[in-house]
């Protein structure tokens, strides 16, 4: 599993309240103790107004100060993206551009160039509509994805899809997690190499015992082919369900990655 350490963004208050003192030494300590859980990219989201490209640059210097983890700069505005990636020491992730306006575009040129060969993306499966009501919608635009990164020479091992995981309490047409799943299962078919991915969390908002759903949905979605996802990584629990669930699809031989985790402290 490719992992995405969620903590660093704008969106959770702690974080916000951080980066609007401009505390360099809480961004430090939280990109330190998700580095040293051995994830795989460390997301840096300002989720500011205002001089995003200003506030995402500080992020990365602190975050570079203490880890040499890859970044994942994630923002809204593929054009913020494209001014920060010189910023990065390493090739990181490009997070992120979906259907939406001309965001493929605009981003893909710069990602297919030689020097940027390296950088992962992730593209979100919404459009200029929003996130689909349908599954059916949703493949229908990661078909669009996937002929644009063709186009563009963009192989299909770099580019982690996310399948728009929404909260599972606003569900009322009976599908609950359903959906999202039958289109990671669908990717999974017709595109073996690509990274099937989501936000973890982003099932259980507004749920009491949110970390509960958090992990039946994380053994689902592996199940159904998720391989990278954005998660919390400091949460232990979380952490030893999806090695279990990895362990039981038969994708670690030997359980030799679960066991190694174990001696590691990762999940206990």
């Amino acid at each position: 599993m490719t992992l995405i350490a969620e903590k660093l963004n704008g969106s959770i208050p702690s974080c916000a309240a951080a980066i609007a003192a401009r505390d360099e030494s809480y961004i430090k300590d939280m990109a330190k103790r998700q580095a040293d859980t051995g994830v795989d990219f460390i997301d840096c989201c300002a989720s500011v107004k205002e001089n995003e490209l200003e506030t995402l640059a500080w992020m990365v210097e602190a975050v570079q100060s203490v880890t040499n983890c890859p970044i994942s700069l994630d923002s809204p505005d593929v054009d913020v993206i494209i001014g920060a990636m010189p910023l990065c020491k390493r090739p990181g992730m490009f997070n992120s551009v979906s259907g939406e306006g001309d965001k493929i575009d605009k981003a893909f040129p710069i990602l297919a160039k030689p020097e940027n060969s390296k950088w992962h993306i992730m593209a979100l499966l919404c459009d200029d509509s929003g996130i689909p009501k349908t599954a059916e919608k949703r493949i229908e635009i990661f078909e669009m994805i996937m002929a644009k990164a063709a186009k563009y020479g963009i192989e299909d091992k770099r580019i982690h899809i996310d399948s728009a995981v929404e909260m599972l309490c606003t569900t009322d047409d009976g599908e609950g997690a359903f959906k999202i799943l039958d289109v990671m299962k669908y990717i999974k078919k017709a595109r073996p190499n690509v990274f099937i991915s989501g936000a973890v969390s982003n099932i259980s908002y507004n749920l009491p015992v949110r970390r509960l759903v958090n992990q039946a949905f994380a053994v689902l979605a592996i199940g159904a082919g998720m391989n990278s996802a954005v998660l919390d990584p400091l949460n232990k629990d979380l952490r030893g369900v999806i090695l279990a669930a990895e362990a039981m699809l038969g994708l670690d031989d030997y359980c030799a990655e679960y066991v190694s985790a174990f001696r590691e402290g990762i999940f206990v």
